[in-house]
């Protein structure tokens, strides 16, 4: 369901307070942090070019081929920001709360992406020619989610940040480098945060007109997909990092909708109307089918696993089900 351009003007000024409020908590709740001290300056060497040095070589990182796949989708979902800003302005705006959140955000985000990058670089764990033309392709396209209204854009962007978080947090845990798993995790800290000012939103949206709001968080679980559709490779590494156990559909349905719905108390909303009990129907439903999915996806890579760690020559080719891959068909 899209809310038109008059309700969408109407849930912008309904809202607003609840932004401010959420706005000054936030800044409250934030702690100062500085990149450079999350990067191992010491290990940086030249890489070439006009300066000399070592080109890149593959084997110059002990990170595992899932683990470079993750912190490359990451990155580059952080460095499609300008996208971003400029939807959550077009919904929202540049003034007042809504502005005051926006310009907090897009600073606190351009950090996540300055920081990884330059541990990507100074630890020589991604092709940084590779990389930077993987950047330029990502941004040029400027493809991102285009939410109509800030009720669409707070559904979305709650599970999506939510989601974020977690993928940092995962991939941090899966490097087997103790900076990189501090880095992410100081990301993943600023991510919950954000997660939490949306949530919220989506919360006192729910609170004025439930019916209609869960029906737009309805259509935004049943439809989502990570962000970083559009980046090259997408699909190839998308496919390790839920092979790896990063994020893939028993993660997205474990530790992303279900706290998420639960927290809001999606399932024990009052006054829903028909429309809104039916959107509450389609959801369950949909996460019986999500939850069905990850055993069934679980039980592949388990299998393929096995072969493999048995020396067999010949793994399941099944390409790996994931949300960032595709929405759910169903």
């Amino acid at each position: 369901m899209k809310i038109d351009t008059v309700e969408a003007v109407r849930w912008l000024a309904e809202l607003e307070p609840t932004a401010e409020d959420l706005t000054n908590r936030h800044i409250t709740a934030a702690r100062e942090w500085f990149p450079h001290q999350y990067v191992p300056w010491s290990l940086g060497r030249d890489f070439g070019g006009p300066l000399g040095g070592e080109p890149w070589r593959p084997e110059q990182s002990a990170l595992s081929p899932a683990v470079r796949s993750a912190l490359v989708v990451n990155l580059l979902t952080e460095d499609n920001l300008p996208g971003y800003h400029r939807t959550i302005a077009a919904q929202t705006s540049r003034d007042g709360a809504w502005g005051a959140w926006l310009h907090r955000w897009t600073a606190e985000e351009d950090r996540h992406a300055a920081s990884i990058r330059a541990y990507l670089h100074a630890t020589r764990a991604v092709d940084p020619v590779a990389l930077e033309r993987a950047r330029m392709e990502q941004v040029g396209t400027g493809a991102v989610p285009q939410p109509v209204g800030v009720v669409e854009l707070v559904a979305y962007v709650s599970v999506q940040e939510l989601a974020t978080r977690v993928s940092h947090r995962n991939t941090g845990r899966l490097s087997g480098d103790p900076v990189c798993e501090r880095l992410l995790a100081r990301v993943a800290q600023d991510e919950n945060l954000h997660m939490v000012f949306y949530r919220e939103l989506l919360r006192a949206a729910l609170e004025i007109d439930s019916g209609p709001v869960l029906t737009v968080l309805d259509a935004a679980v049943r439809d989502f997909a990570m962000p970083g559709q559009g980046m090259p490779g997408f699909a190839r590494m998308a496919a390790e990092v839920a092979v790896a156990g990063v994020y893939d559909l028993r993660v997205h349905h474990d530790e992303v909708l279900v706290p998420l719905l639960r927290s809001l108390k999606a399932f024990e909303l009052t006054g829903l109307g028909p429309a809104g009990e039916q959107a509450r129907d389609r959801l369950a439903a949909h996460l019986a089918r999500l939850d069905t999915r990850a055993a069934r996806f679980v039980e592949r890579r388990d299998q393929a696993l096995a072969v493999r760690a048995r020396g067999a020559e010949h793994a399941p080719a099944d390409t790996p089900d994931t949300p960032g891959a595709a929405p759910d068909p169903a």
